[in-house]
C-alpha cells in the first residue's frame, strides 16, 4: 500500500506547485496606445534557461527591472511582465581595468500580459540591450549585473511607454 501512496502523493504534489510563467514567443506586438498611458507593471516573473550568469543574477534583474517599470509605467490598469533572458555578455572586469572600456549585453524578449484576460500578451519587445561598461573604476568596482539589468529595464520601458523612467545622473547607473 505504500508503494501506490508515495507515487499518488508526489503527483499531487507536483500538480498543485505553482509554475512560473513562461514568454510564448513570436513577433513583436506593441501596446494598446490606451495602455501606454493608463499601465501599471504588478508583478515580473524572469527565465532564464542556459544563460552564462551567476546565481544572483535573475533577483537583481527582476529588481532593477521592476524598478525602472514603476518609474516609467505609473498607470492604474495592472499588467504582468514576463522576461526570458537568451544571452547575457558582462565586459571582464580585467578588459575594462586595462582599456578602460568593454560592453554589457542582455538579449531577452519581454512580454506584458493581462493577468485579467487570461495572461493575453499586450505587448511583445525582444530587446538587444547595450551598455557601457564605464571607465577603470567603475569596471573594477561596479555592479556589472545592476548596470546591464537597469539598461535593460530603461530600453523596455522606451519600446513599450515612450519614454525614459529616470534622467540619467549620479543617481542612475547607466548614462543617458
Amino acid at each position: 500500500m505504500k508503494t501506490l501512496a508515495l507515487p499518488a502523493l508526489l503527483a499531487a504534489v507536483i500538480s498543485s506547485a505553482a509554475c512560473a510563467p513562461v514568454v510564448q514567443g513570436g513577433p513583436p506586438l506593441t501596446l494598446p496606445v490606451g495602455l501606454t498611458e493608463t499601465a501599471s507593471i504588478g508583478t515580473v516573473y524572469v527565465s532564464t534557461g542556459w544563460v552564462d550568469a551567476d546565481e544572483t543574477f535573475a533577483a537583481t534583474f527582476s529588481e532593477e527591472v521592476d524598478e525602472e517599470m514603476q518609474a516609467c509605467a505609473y498607470g492604474t490598469y495592472p499588467l504582468d511582465l514576463r522576461i526570458h533572458v537568451r544571452e547575457v555578455h558582462r565586459a571582464g572586469r580585467l578588459q575594462t581595468v586595462l582599456t578602460g572600456e568593454g560592453e554589457h549585453e542582455i538579449r531577452a524578449v519581454a512580454e506584458l500580459v493581462d493577468p485579467r484576460r487570461d495572461n493575453e500578451i499586450m505587448g511583445r519587445y525582444p530587446l538587444v540591450v547595450h551598455v557601457a561598461a564605464g571607465g577603470r573604476l567603475s569596471g573594477l568596482l561596479g555592479d556589472r549585473q545592476m548596470v546591464a539589468s537597469e539598461a535593460f529595464g530603461r530600453a523596455l520601458c522606451d519600446a513599450a511607454f515612450a519614454r525614459n523612467p529616470r534622467r540619467p545622473g549620479p543617481h542612475n547607473a547607466t548614462a543617458g
